[in-house]
């Protein structure tokens, strides 16, 4: 009877500690892996006069180290469009590129104390994130025009085809939908980038001192896969 009495206990005690642990997680997971589909509005600043807005999809894969240090993969497709052919210089182009980027990116929440919640719940999905980028560049000959219109034997040098390494820097915010586990599984991001031309290519001219200078408005939604594992905190 006494023996019986130990075990009815002993167990009691390990399913009430396993309930326990398991309710305390509950917050602190995350899964490891994203995908994510995005698409951004860009703008070139090179050697054309004037500026054009352009689109362009990309599609990442995300590993999260935590729920506020991530890795990004992303491919992305679009076009760069600048200048007017009736211009002095007469400068226009457009350049339908394949861009591949690998970011490292940083979230507040992984430096600061959020679990108070108020402002610092809200600042903690600010993050900032860069790394390298790879363009692969193609213009098009009836989508370039190299001829001056005040100076007809002037025309401007460049390569219609190129790959450059350019730097991105990004800021923005990510907003973290939780399911019914208190788990992050849908993330929605808004961002501002700013890339820098290693060498003077995107736009199909080599003029002048500076690189060329790509800027993206972003937005993209991720969704959580792989494995689950937890943090050292409470993510929400």
């Amino acid at each position: 009877m006494i023996k019986l009495l130990i075990k009815t206990t002993f167990f009691t005690l390990l399913l009430t500690a396993v309930t326990l642990i398991s309710k305390a997680q509950i917050g602190y997971d995350y899964a490891q892996y994203d995908i994510g589909f995005g698409g951004s509005i860009n703008q070139l600043y090179g050697d054309a006069e004037s500026l054009k807005s352009t689109k362009a999809a990309n599609v990442s894969f995300v590993f999260n180290q935590t729920p506020f240090v991530n890795y990004l993969v992303e491919v992305q497709a679009g076009s760069l469009e600048g200048g007017d052919r009736t211009s002095k210089s007469g400068r226009y182009f457009k350049n339908g590129y394949t861009a591949i980027l690998f970011r490292g990116q940083l979230q507040a929440g992984e430096i600061i104390d959020y679990s108070n919640g108020g402002l610092m719940g809200v600042v903690k999905n600010f993050y900032l994130s860069t790394g390298l980028g790879y363009i692969l560049n193609d213009i098009k000959a009836e989508n370039i025009n190299r001829l001056s219109n005040t100076t007809p034997e002037f025309t401007t040098g460049g390569l219609n085809k190129s790959n450059e390494l350019y730097i991105p820097a990004r800021i923005g915010y990510e907003f973290k939908i939780f399911n019914q586990y208190n788990q992050p599984s849908v993330k929605i991001d808004l961002a501002y980038q700013f890339n820098m031309d290693f060498t003077d290519n995107m736009d199909g001219f080599t003029a002048g001192r500076n690189t060329d200078k790509m800027v993206q408005y972003s937005i993209g939604v991720k969704f959580a896969l792989g494995s689950v594992t937890s943090y050292r905190k409470a993510i929400n």
